[in-house]
């Protein structure tokens, strides 16, 4: 059975995860409470939850940028005022549709941190991530990728968010290898913040292609290369 059938994306309850949930939740809602603040109490006919899921798919398919407020409107079924209303403005509900992104489809990162080898971890997150970005046809990559790699002035705090997201992801796959170091499972060579950054590297170049259309398959393929040369640990006596 080829490595990728054996990685699915299960939920787990343990220290890893809480870990990387905390800081995703910094993430959104410390900006979000600020525009919140001033709409409590306000009378809404609509489920704000369908609204940010139809929001995410938006901003999944085209960018942070890309998506226009007539898109998110139409896509919400809600008037404009209203969209301010519920989430202060267009960053703002970015924000929230990243973090139920994270929440939603991402469980597959810190259940990766939980197995017993950095091999393994590098794996579950490779061909999950292959998994995820060719799932949809209609929004294919990752949308903390697709989300803003360049963009005008005004966007730049998105960017820079995006950014600081992306690495507290690979700051914490570098403390797994380093981890996994100490224990024996990489060799006195292995440099743990390189290894990180290359199996962040794939993960992103292979959100990059499924945008451009790459198969599941080919996704795949990348990732199995990419494990062919995975450091061996230290021989035990």
């Amino acid at each position: 059975m080829r490595d990728s059938a054996r990685f699915r994306n299960q939920r787990y309850d343990n220290v890893w995860y809480e870990i990387w949930t905390e800081a995703v939740k910094r993430f959104s809602n410390g900006h979000y409470d600020k525009c919140r603040a001033g709409l409590m109490g306000r009378h809404r006919e609509f489920d704000v939850e369908t609204v940010l899921d139809a929001a995410l798919c938006v901003f999944w398919r085209k960018g942070y940028e890309g998506a226009s407020y007539a898109d998110l409107v139409e896509a919400a079924g809600v008037e404009r005022p209203a969209l301010y209303s519920a989430f202060g403005n267009k960053e703002a509900l970015f924000r929230r549709a990243l973090a139920r992104y994270d929440e939603r489809y991402l469980g597959y990162l810190p259940e990766a941190l939980r197995l017993p080898t950095a091999r393994q971890v590098a794996a579950h997150i490779l061909y999950n991530a292959a998994d995820l970005n060719s799932r949809y046809p209609d929004h294919k990559g990752c949308m903390a990728i697709n989300g803003a790699l360049a963009g005008s002035d005004e966007a730049e705090p998105v960017r820079q968010a995006l950014i600081d997201y992306r690495a507290a992801a690979q700051a914490q796959l570098r403390d797994r290898f380093e981890q996994a170091k100490a224990e024996g499972d990489l060799p006195d060579t292995a440099k743990p913040d390189a290894l990180a950054a290359f199996v962040m590297a794939v993960t992103h170049g292979m959100a990059v292609q499924a945008k451009a259309g790459f198969s599941r398959d080919m996704l795949d393929a990348v990732a199995e290369q990419a494990l062919s040369t995975w450091p061996g640990g230290r021989s035990k006596p």
